[in-house]
């Protein structure tokens, strides 16, 4: 386990409510990039096209014809693009044995199920949906050490679905938390139809803190939250949350 002195520094209280947030966090930045990469890759594609166009010059007569419609609907990815892999400061409540949101959207199933991986049994779901309009940065739910990293592939159901985590793609990070100290919370990422991609921030054995960036997923996705039974839920189904920053439960 990391030193206290090894984790990131909370920085200036943010309301009179006595939240913070991290200035200068871990992995700040890495949506940004991720955005840019694809406003490039998809530039350079546009202009091959439109270079291919004019030294094929008679088949590219076509394509240089609609060469001012091949821009504007890259300008307008470039727009989507960018408002998709926002990364806004998440406001990090400051209590003990939270649980906050790892994720931005909308809260459609709290129940209990069985998760032998890193949890060992039985334990209280929170599943999230986030749909392409939602943040898809995801945040540390709790303060800990990173103590189960597992990638299992899969198919590409529509991530509406509340059991597309037994059948896509999905990546479970288990976290053993330090308030209380022991206590195991796993955070399954899941790809939906249009998100095909998971990006993960974090590898086994990193000490996270709570609302930390942890993953990103592209375009579209579910994430779900596995608690202990004995956690206190604080949200019902049909609340909208917000990653590192709405409080899921309390453990005890």
């Amino acid at each position: 386990m990391a030193t206290s002195s090894n984790l990131p520094r909370k920085c200036r209280i943010a309301s009179r409510r006595r939240k913070f947030y991290f200035r200068a966090v871990k992995h700040s930045g890495k949506a940004a990039r991720s955005a840019l990469n694809l406003i490039v890759y998809s530039g350079l594609a546009v202009l091959a096209l439109l270079a291919a166009a004019y030294i094929g010059e008679h088949p590219g007569h076509l394509v240089l014809a609609l060469s001012g419609v091949l821009l504007a609907l890259w300008v307008l990815f470039v727009i989507f693009t960018a408002y998709f892999f926002r990364d806004p400061e998440a406001m990090v409540p400051n209590g003990p044995n939270l649980v906050v949101a790892p994720g931005h959207g909308k809260v459609d199933t709290i129940d209990t199920t069985m998760v032998e991986d890193f949890i060992g049994g039985e334990c209280q779901r929170i599943s999230i949906f986030l749909s392409v309009f939602d943040v898809h940065v995801q945040n540390s739910p709790v303060t800990g050490r990173v103590a189960f990293f597992k990638h299992k592939s899969g198919q590409y159901l529509n991530a509406m679905r509340t059991d597309c985590a037994e059948f896509n793609e999905n990546l479970l990070i288990g976290i053993e938390s330090i308030e209380p100290r022991g206590a195991k919370v796993g955070v399954r990422l899941i790809a939906g139809l249009i998100a095909r991609r998971i990006v993960p921030f974090v590898v086994d054995n990193d000490p996270v803190q709570r609302g930390e960036r942890i993953s990103l997923i592209q375009f579209g996705s579910r994430v779900n939250v596995y608690l202990p039974k004995s956690a206190k839920i604080k949200v019902n189904l049909g609340d909208r949350v917000v990653g590192g920053q709405s409080i899921l439960a309390e453990l005890v």
